[in-house]
């Protein structure tokens, strides 16, 4: 018997309304986690200050988010070229495009290199590894992209046995393998608490922070040896005995015995080994020879702090990122996270640490919706007639004002005279100048342009690096300190170099290429003004700042060379050039 056309497909007609009505029921799409931090920041907003006079401050203009996102994404400002083509482009596309090109260039490696130096190293000089194959691992780490976690457990592993990890050791190493000194700073800066106080006993004023912890975290490190190699070497080595006991100050009859484990969480087991064979290289009582035990308790140690089973680990990293962009953490301060200083907005840094992990700790991928969101993009000026509550930072609903680190100013002062852009046209002169050949093969696809881009990077940066010292001894903090540049006052000192020192004398000198060297040979006074402006503040000068520095060449005429230096170098000295704001 022959079925109708209809009968054949009134299976499938049933199958498509059921696909149908399951799309209907199913739930929407996630927001994109951008547009969740927002509707978390201004939620929480309307909650603590409802009100017509309370909401956040405008976005802000192109000009405050291009040179925002260039300090925090480049570590520099934008050069002159760069500000008038982002300021002229109409495209409603544009900031999101300009995001995605900082993030894929080799400044945003360079960056990164410098935020996780200061902060894991503290500016402490150099001991056992140089400082030039640390920040060449931590370049590498972040021009590949590759997970926090995994660059954690590079630097928490490596020994300084092997020469291709050599680099990653030094933050063990410079630190003397004082297990005191690990404890304390892998609980700072990794973990975000600071257990200090912990070491003879419970802290006295945090509940949460016990001596246990302490000395769990001590128990990896407890037998770790430091063995000095000559000339100036040392590498680490570990004994294969050394159990860890403790008692408070004020329970002294009382001992607690503990292994290894990490705030709390379960121990590290460990196999038991016959007497007489814990070690695969026994020392030597000269201390010459590295110890190598059949089982290693700092072994554990990268894998056990750098872990998803361990949520201090994903929260204290996406804190101290909030703050790096936000200007303050969710938790403040960011190495006291505990039940008696809650985040500011609990919900969301659980959303944040949720999809840290879950995006397998890209720290590319996550800094980009942190710099999307509109709480990154807000104006540093707050609505009029707002309350003056809004202004507080815990609500984050005007953008903060940071002061630049050292490294910043440096390099937005190279930058905004012209030093940068010189230099780079020098290298890929001597590069690829004299060799067509080599121009065409080097932009041949998307690889070798994003190799010649990193080759020309790393020239500029080390012909110019060495003229960052001098802003790191004014303005950086105490070395083997942490490096809070927002808690520090201004100094005398500082002022003066800015002032009067060396090198920002030479730099205003009117070399051709460099920004005096410019504006000199140009005539009309508003084309100085706009070429000093987007120079230096990477906006276009006021009809009012125009006119300024118009009176002000026309009553210096005779002297106009001193004239562009000093208004070069009042822009420089300005707190607008000195704040990321």
């Amino acid at each position: 018997m022959l079925m109708n056309r209809h009968s054949l497909l009134r299976p499938f007609l049933y199958l498509f309304l059921l696909s149908m009505v399951v799309s209907a029921t199913a739930a929407p799409p996630a927001l994109p986690l951008h547009e969740q931090i927002d509707r978390l920041i201004e939620g929480r907003l309307a909650e603590r200050l409802p009100g017509v006079n309370s909401g956040p401050a405008a976005p802000a203009t192109d000009a405050e988010f291009l040179r925002r996102v260039w300090l925090d994404l480049a570590g520099m400002i934008p050069t002159a070229v760069e500000a008038r083509a982002f300021l002229d482009d109409p495209s409603p596309y544009k900031r999101v495009r300009l995001i995605d090109r900082l993030l894929e260039s080799p400044g945003y490696a360079r960056r990164m290199e410098q935020v996780f130096d200061v902060l894991w190293m503290e500016r402490r000089r150099d001991q056992y590894v140089p400082e030039t194959a640390w920040r060449a691992f931590l370049l590498q780490a972040f021009a590949e992209n590759r997970p926090y976690d995994q660059i954690v457990r590079a630097v928490l592993a490596a020994d300084g046995t092997e020469p291709a990890s050599r680099g990653a050791a030094k933050f063990l190493l410079d630190r003397e393998a004082d297990p005191h000194t690990i404890v304390r700073d892998v609980g700072r800066v990794f973990l975000g608490v600071d257990l200090t106080c912990c070491q003879c006993h419970d802290h006295p004023l945090i509940d949460g922070y016990k001596q246990a912890d302490y000395y769990g975290l001590y128990a990896f490190v407890n037998r770790t040896v430091l063995v000095k190699k000559s000339p100036g070497g040392a590498v680490l080595g570990e004994l294969a005995e050394g159990d860890v006991t403790f008692s408070s100050v004020f329970k002294k009859k009382i001992t607690h015995r503990t292994g290894p484990r990490v705030l709390g969480g379960p121990p590290v087991p460990e196999p038991s080994v016959p007497g007489g064979q814990g070690y695969l290289v026994p020392p030597d009582k000269a201390g010459k020879v590295r110890p190598v035990p059949v089982v290693s308790r700092r072994a554990h140690l990268a894998g056990s702090v750098a872990s998803r089973q361990v949520p201090a680990f994903s929260r204290n990293i996406v804190n101290r990122l909030w703050a790096l962009f936000l200007g303050r953490g969710l938790v403040h301060p960011l190495d006291l996270h505990h039940g008696d200083n809650p985040p500011s907005h609990p919900e969301l840094l659980d959303l944040l640490a949720r999809e840290f992990t879950a995006r397998n700790y890209d720290l590319k991928a996550f800094i980009r919706e942190l710099v999307l969101t509109r709480t990154y993009q807000r104006s540093s000026e707050p609505p009029p007639d707002s309350s003056p509550e809004l202004e507080e930072p815990v609500h984050f609903a005007v953008a903060a004002l940071r002061p630049l680190s050292p490294e910043q100013m440096a390099w937005s002062v190279m930058q905004g005279l012209g030093l940068v852009a010189m230099t780079r046209a020098e290298v890929v002169q001597a590069l690829e100048g004299n060799d067509p050949k080599l121009r065409a093969i080097l932009g041949l696809d998307p690889p070798r342009r994003v190799l010649r881009d990193r080759m020309i990077d790393e020239a500029v940066f080390d012909r110019l690096e060495r003229n960052v010292r001098p802003f790191i001894r004014q303005f950086g903090g105490v070395a083997g300190q942490p490096q809070d540049t927002a808690e520090s006052a201004p100094t005398v000192d500082q002022a003066l170099f800015l002032t009067n020192g060396e090198p920002l004398k030479t730099w205003l000198n009117p070399q051709p290429g460099r920004l005096v060297g410019r504006c000199l040979a140009m005539a009309d006074p508003a084309t100085i003004a706009e070429e000093l402006y987007l120079s230096v503040l990477s906006r276009r000068p006021t009809p009012e700042e125009r006119t300024e520095v118009a009176d002000y060449l026309a009553r210096r005429a005779a002297e106009r060379t001193s004239a562009l230096r000093e208004l070069a170098w009042a822009l420089l000295a300005s707190s607008e050039f000195r704040f990321n704001h």
